[in-house]
């Protein structure tokens, strides 16, 4: 299974970001740098500082999609019985039913019509690889231990 999996809207949305990262939002901030740097004393240039700053989150996020972006799961998974990202999921939580898309919190920009719970969330970890009809228990992070029903799963579809 792929690190990240994403839905072909995601993957085009985060690849987008990515090159705009790179190119256009690059340059303007290299840019403003240069151009706070000819305006004198370094120390005291709020500008070239903010700037700076601004240029190290860009680069720290080019870092974080350029690695998602690597090991990526495009498209829809297998309907093989086991949950995996990608999947559409329904628990049995307290007599209440919830419905969810186990994936990527990149996803949350694509899916507005079901909350996204991440593979690494507690609900999402402890779901990982069972069926419907299991009964899995995880701690939620108040510390409080829950116990689900799987009552569905199918992959998402959009």
């Amino acid at each position: 299974m792929a690190g990240t999996w994403l839905t072909q809207e995601a993957y085009d949305l985060l690849t987008a970001e990515l090159a705009d990262l790179k190119g256009p939002v690059r340059a303007e901030i290299v840019a403003r740098i240069s151009q706070a740097r000819d305006e004198g004393d370094l120390k005291e240039n709020g500008g070239y500082h903010a700037a700076r700053e601004e240029q190290a989150k860009n680069e720290a996020r080019i870092v974080e999609l350029t690695e998602k972006l690597r090991d990526v799961q495009i498209g829809t998974p297998k309907d093989d019985g086991l949950i995996e990202p990608g999947m559409l999921v329904t628990v049995d939580l307290a007599g209440d039913d919830l419905t969810f898309l186990l994936g990527s919190r990149e996803m949350t920009d694509v899916v507005s019509d079901v909350d996204v719970y991440s593979p690494q969330s507690a609900l999402g970890a402890a779901i990982l690889g069972h069926s419907v009809g299991d009964t899995v228990t995880y701690t939620a992070p108040n510390g409080k231990d829950f116990q689900v029903q799987i009552r569905q799963a199918k992959p998402y579809s959009g």
